[in-house]
This record gives C-alpha cells, sequence and structure tokens, in this order.
C-alpha cells in the first residue's frame, strides 16, 4: 500500500494579486477559464473520477453503544476531576488551573470580581501592545461584571455552584451568549443572541465567568486564524506568529492566561489546530458527543463543539460539563453516558496504539522527532505500538474538502450576493469554488465517508488509538503583507490541516496536546485519535504527557490570580 496523501500545490496569493483572482473567480467568464485547472491541481479530477460503491453516509456512521460495562458514578463529579486539574508539568512556570481559582477563593487570596476587573485590564493590554493580540471580539464590562458580582456573592454565602464558579471562559463567537451578537467573524452580523447555546448554558449553570466573544478565522472557512475584520489573533508564544484557525481567539485567550478554558468549534481540526499552535490541550469529541444547539449553522455532517484549556485536566473538566445528549440537537441522541475513568492511570498496559509511519513521519522534522520521543515514553508506560497502514487518506481529504464546502456554501446562501463583498478575500475565494460543487461531488463524498468510515472502525478495533502530530508545522509566520486583506496559501493549508480532516469526516474523537518545542520555542503538539465515545482513553493519555512536559511561559501572558 503506498501512502497517497498529497500536499496541495498553488501559488501564494495576497494583496493586489489576490484581489484580482478573487474578482476573476467571482466572475463567470473567468471563472470558466480559471477553475479546470483549479480543481485539477487541487485532486478533483480523480476524485470524480473514483468509482466508490458504498452506500453514502449524511453524518458519520457511529454505534450507538460503548461496548463497556457502563460509566463509573462519580466520574462526572465535578469536584475530584477539578481537585485533580493542578498543572502536573515540569519547570518553574505553570499554567493558572480551575483548581488554583477554587483553592484562591477559598483562601481569600482574590474573588471573581477582582478577576473579571483583571481580564478586562488583560484583554486591553494586549491589544494596546504592538502588534495587538485582538485575542476577543467582544468583552461588555457590564455583563462581566454583573456576573462576577454574583458568583462572590455565592461565595460569600457559601453556596458556590462548584469548581468553576468565578473561573474565567472564553467563548468562540460561532455559538450565541447573551447579550452578545454571534458574529462568525463577520463585519456584518449584529443582532444580539436572545437565548444561550446548549454550551455556553452549561458553562453558565456551573457559575463560571463568561468573559465575552473569543476571535476566529472568518466563519470558520480557514485554519489560520487570519481576520480582516476583527483584526488577526496573535499566538502569545510568538505574536508574530499565527494561532491557528478557526478557534484562533479560544486557544490565545488560554495559553495568554484570560482564562484557564474556553469554548472552541471544530469542523476540520478548527479546535486542535490552534490549540496545537498555542501549546495548550484541545478535545473534539465524537460527532454528536457535544450539543450544537444554538451554535451558527455552518457544516452539519462534520461540526463539533468542544472545550480548549491550558492542562489536560481542565480539558477533562471542560469535556464533563459539556458533553452529554440533548433533547434540542438529534446527532447526540442516543450516546453511551460520557465518563472519564482511569483519568490519572498513568499504566498504559492494555492500551493500543496505531501508528502509521509515512503519516505520521509526514511533518516538520522537530514535530516528528518530539511525537516520536511521546510514542516511546507511552511504550515505556506500557502501551503496545503498533504499525498499521491506512488506504484512501486522498479520498478522505478530499470527500471532506466536498463535505464542509458544500455545507458553508448553503449555509451561507442567504445575503451572499447582498454580503459577498463583506466577506474577506479568502472567504470569497473558498465559498466562490465550494459553490461549484455538484450535487453529484457531495453524494460522491458521503459515499467515501462510508468507506473512510469502515476503515477507520476496523482500524480502532485492533487499535485503541491512532497516533501522529497534530498538525505538519509549527505555527507559521503572519506575512505583514498580508494584512489587513489576507491571502491565500492552499500548500500551507493542506499541511496544516494533513492529520485533521479523518476525525471529522468519520467523526471520531480526537485530542491535541503538547509535547515539546521546536527550534523558535513554537509549540509542538501531538494528536491522539479514538474510537467512538472513548473521549476518556485519549484524555487520559493526554493528562499522562502533561508530566513530562517542562512547560515554557507564553511571550504574552497575563497573571489573574495573586
Amino acid at each position: 500500500m503506498s501512502y497517497d496523501l498529497k500536499t496541495l500545490k498553488a501559488p501564494v496569493l495576497k494583496g493586489a494579486a489576490l484581489h484580482a483572482f478573487t474578482l476573476a473567480l467571482e466572475n463567470p467568464l473567468t471563472r470558466s477559464m480559471l477553475l479546470p485547472k483549479l480543481l485539477d491541481d487541487a485532486g478533483f479530477t480523480q476524485f470524480r473520477a473514483r468509482t466508490v460503491d458504498e452506500e453514502p453516509s449524511v453524518q458519520p456512521p457511529l454505534p450507538h453503544a460503548s461496548g463497556e460495562s457502563g460509566p463509573v458514578p462519580e466520574a462526572l463529579d465535578l469536584l475530584p476531576i477539578a481537585a485533580g486539574s493542578r498543572d502536573q508539568s515540569m519547570g518553574d512556570f505553570s499554567f493558572a488551573t480551575v483548581a488554583d481559582f477554587a483553592s484562591a477563593y477559598e483562601a481569600g487570596a482574590t474573588d471573581p470580581e477582582k478577576v473579571a476587573a483583571a481580564v478586562l485590564e488583560a484583554i486591553q493590554s494586549g491589544d494596546a501592545l504592538s502588534p495587538p493580540m485582538r485575542t476577543m471580539i467582544a468583552s461588555r464590562q457590564d455583563d462581566l461584571m454583573e456576573q462576577a458580582r454574583a458568583s462572590a456573592e455565592r461565595h460569600r454565602n457559601g453556596a458556590a455552584l462548584g469548581p468553576l464558579d468565578g473561573v474565567p471562559v472564553a467563548v468562540k463567537d460561532e455559538t450565541d451568549q447573551v447579550p452578545y451578537p454571534t458574529t462568525l467573524g463577520t463585519s456584518f452580523q449584529d443582532t444580539p443572541a436572545t437565548e444561550d447555546s446548549a454550551v455556553v448554558a452549561r458553562m453558565r449553570a456551573q457559575g463560571a465567568l463568561l468573559i465575552g466573544k473569543a476571535n476566529m478565522h472568518e466563519i470558520g472557512l480557514g485554519v489560520t486564524g487570519h481576520n480582516p475584520h476583527h483584526g488577526t489573533a496573535r499566538n502569545p508564544y510568538h505574536p508574530g506568529h499565527h494561532t491557528g484557525g478557526s478557534s484562533s481567539g479560544s486557544a490565545a485567550a488560554v495559553a495568554s492566561g484570560l482564562c484557564p478554558i474556553a469554548i472552541g468549534a471544530d469542523g476540520g481540526g478548527s479546535i486542535r489546530i490552534p490549540a496545537g499552535f498555542c501549546g495548550v490541550v484541545g478535545l473534539k469529541g465524537t460527532f454528536g458527543r457535544v450539543s450544537e444547539w444554538g451554535t451558527a449553522p455552518l457544516c452539519w455532517s462534520v461540526a463539533h463543539m468542544g472545550p480548549i484549556a491550558a492542562t489536560a485536566a481542565d480539558c477533562a473538566l471542560g469535556y464533563a460539563v459539556l458533553a452529554g445528549p440533548d433533547p434540542r440537537y438529534q446527532a447526540g441522541l442516543g450516546q453511551p453516558p460520557p465518563h472519564l475513568s482511569q483519568l490519572h492511570n498513568g499504566d498504559l498496559s492494555g492500551i493500543r496504539i496505531g501508528v502509521y509511519r509515512p503519516w505520521f513521519e509526514d511533518a516538520q522534522a522537530p514535530l516528528v522527532a518530539a511525537c516520536q520521543e511521546t510514542l516511546e515514553r507511552f511504550q515505556a508506560a506500557g502501551a503496545e505500538i503498533i504499525d498499521i497502514e491506512i488506504p484512501d487518506l486522498e479520498l478522505g481529504r478530499l470527500a471532506h474538502t466536498v463535505s464542509i464546502g458544500s455545507e458553508m456554501a448553503t449555509a451561507r446562501e442567504e445575503g451572499w450576493d447582498q454580503h459577498r463583498k463583506d466577506y474577506g478575500l479568502d472567504v470569497r475565494v473558498n465559498l466562490t469554488i465550494a459553490r461549484t460543487f455538484s450535487a453529484s461531488d457531495y453524494v460522491r463524498a458521503q459515499q467515501a465517508r462510508t468507506r473512510m468510515s469502515h476503515i477507520f472502525g476496523d482500524l480502532l478495533r485492533s487499535v485503541d488509538v491512532v497516533a501522529t502530530p497534530t498538525t505538519g508545522i509549527t505555527a507559521p509566520l503572519i506575512p505583514e503583507d498580508a494584512l489587513p486583506a489576507g491571502q491565500s496559501d492552499l500548500e500551507t493549508l493542506s499541511i496544516i490541516m494533513r492529520f485533521a480532516f479523518p476525525a471529522n469526516l468519520c467523526g471520531l474523537p480526537a485530542i491535541a496536546f503538547p509535547v515539546g518545542y521546536d527550534p523558535q520555542g513554537l509549540p509542538i503538539s501531538f494528536q491522539a485519535m479514538g474510537g467512538p465515545w472513548q473521549e476518556h482513553t485519549l484524555l487520559r493519555l493526554a493528562v499522562l504527557a502533561e508530566q513530562w512536559l517542562e512547560r515554557r511561559k507564553p511571550a504574552v501572558h497575563f497573571d489573574l490570580l495573586p
């Protein structure tokens, strides 16, 4: 079997060249001349010629039973999870965790009102830097301080709602949070939400301080984090580099210390990629595990909400709050109960980790080396490393591209003529191309989804985890001449997304967690992908790996606690 995953080859366009290309692509006459080569270079000519016999699956075909004896009854009690959430990494620096906030409140060292004021000051300070951090799209002082006063009162009365009461949490601007509009990173959506989304409501019910709406790659259609309307979020480790996208602000908020947990969304790596670039932990659960109710409809069959956190245990805590069925979200009904069995068990005996070597090694040398070292540490802890093969990765990549592109183009169809020119140039290019996909393309992509789901389903009966780096490169430099209009760089995009797409196409849980730094000091991230409903295994690996890592303090980091 030959490794078939391709790296896209296309010129990098920015500035006047990107503007001219966008206009040419939007013009029906010139589009007809440009499009055939564009699609052929991207592999779609071969995709359309492929014979795929499987029946189409319009969403990931997942079992509704975990095959286990059942959840550990106390596993989703938040208090013991939070108690284990102190940063376990080596070295002098550690991120403030949920446990640290809870301890500070209990000791009277600070209170939620002081923390909320510190958050607002930190956001302003970050945006006053050169370049500005642009982590948050919006943060309302009146709303945040009202939440903080209520939380402080509960703490004074000994009536805290749980370990998250008074703990800052950022929310990606893709999901509804009262009283903010859900802009999706655009410039033209300004109607305030009238009801919290399911994920926001679950965090609010725990007393979390919802600090505002985090920046994002416009409408989630990109993986760098570039945003021409609200400013491009900056990587706290190297502000001259991208955060990754599309949950750019969520990951940057965590890495810069604005909050220990943030809410992200992932249609093609958009939780894991920014978590990886920013040196934090991001979990995309099984399809349907976390409710999408109240989240902007963008890509129904590949979309996932989930937590991004500074530590693995805080990621587990965020997962424990967000996961579980919601009667308003049909895709999540029938799921087995979420649990966190063996979260802190460092003995990996019986865990089988699959590695497809050509895929695993298709990344920059420092990433491969750090991820290989992590594999060896897992092996020393008792895990079995098994060489595997994965056919048809290129078919899966193209099927994911057609699926997410077609769905996002459909989701943005209303108002396209009115607002087309209000989008950034890269989004206009991508949506214009996606609008040319046919019904046959979409059906073929869903047939390929069925095939890929069978391939990974068979694999994940012989191994428990498929391991790769999270991305093919560390966070790329932000080209200053691409701001504010942006750029189109399909080659870099395909390298960044190299390991992300199968988990979305097949609906499988996947986690990204830091395992080192490259020679520039940029974070290196490891991805573990598991079988349906096996999030607890992935989190267990991340908790263990954290104990081997000497975390480095980001160049931009705010300390909210005394």
